[in-house]
């Protein structure tokens, strides 16, 4: 197959898997707005982060679809991750979910929680979907394209349109966690000098970076790699970058780490165009 040909079908193969993610997205946050109109019961994890139904039922619906849909492609998912359900090889592509990222917010009936599904292909998240079901904001990505999708009250798709991430400009805008903010988090925003600090939770973050609503994202504190994939992945779409505070791109599939667990993510900056760690 002439190389304008392979690279025309990867692309509509990457379009046609981002609409099963758009889909399962849309279901489970379906369900995980059932969960939380109703209530539901908080328990805790061995890690003491907590876990409610929502989270439990809308990584169900995600997995299952990714598993019938995709069959050959591993699923590496946040709560199955957290029994010990984890596959022994990941290949050369898998699929990272978080099925309720900012499980704190949704537990203190903010409203930025998200559920996420990516795509990992060679260490680099290329496909990705974050939705945010308590405002409908949706965002997904994929190679050479992100973008704003507008959704109604039924859960359908009624609109998108293209996002880029944007050069920064002083005074930058910055987004920090809502829930997990450090004393790292505030020397680093001391260190760029003037500028807007917009507190947000969860995978959001990254999005508002990717569609031009922010500047830099700088996480001093835990994360693991399924509470970044999604997100992103959209900011990688749009043009803009994640790297570790020695300048490299975050890298994805981190196992036998000598110095933590499987998945975990060191520090990092999530930025526009032409701005980077300091």
């Amino acid at each position: 197959m002439p190389k304008t040909n392979t690279i025309a079908a990867a692309a509509s193969d990457d379009e046609a898997m981002l609409g099963v993610f758009e889909r399962l997205a849309l279901a489970a946050g379906r369900e995980v707005m059932r969960v939380f109109d109703a209530g539901c019961a908080v328990d805790q994890k061995s890690d003491s982060s907590p876990v409610t139904e929502a989270d439990r039922e809308s990584e169900k619906i995600i997995l299952a679809g990714l598993r019938a849909a995709f069959p050959d492609i591993h699923c590496v998912a946040e709560e199955e991750a957290s029994a010990g359900i984890v596959p022994p090889d990941l290949d050369d592509a898998f699929f990272l979910v978080d099925p309720l990222d900012g499980t704190k917010e949704f537990v203190n009936r903010r409203t930025d929680f998200t559920v996420n599904i990516a795509l990992v292909r060679h260490g680099v998240p290329e496909i990705g979907v974050v939705f945010a079901p308590c405002t409908g904001r949706f965002f997904s990505g994929r190679p050479g394209r992100a973008e704003a999708i507008e959704v109604d009250g039924d859960y359908q798709i009624i609109g998108r349109r293209p996002i880029s991430a944007r050069a920064g400009v002083a005074p930058l805008t910055i987004v920090a966690s809502r829930s997990h903010n450090t004393p790292e988090t505030e020397a680093y925003i001391r260190t760029v000098g003037a500028a807007e600090i917009v507190s947000v939770g969860s995978s959001l973050k990254f999005c508002l970076v990717a569609g031009a609503e922010a500047d830099v994202y700088p996480r001093f504190g835990r994360t693991m790699e399924w509470d970044t994939a999604a997100g992103d992945a959209v900011l990688r779409a749009a043009g803009g970058m994640t790297r570790t505070l020695d300048g490299k791109p975050l890298a994805y599939g981190k196992r036998n780490q000598s110095d933590d667990e499987d998945f975990a993510n060191p520090h990092f900056i999530a930025s526009g165009k032409a701005v980077g760690p300091t």
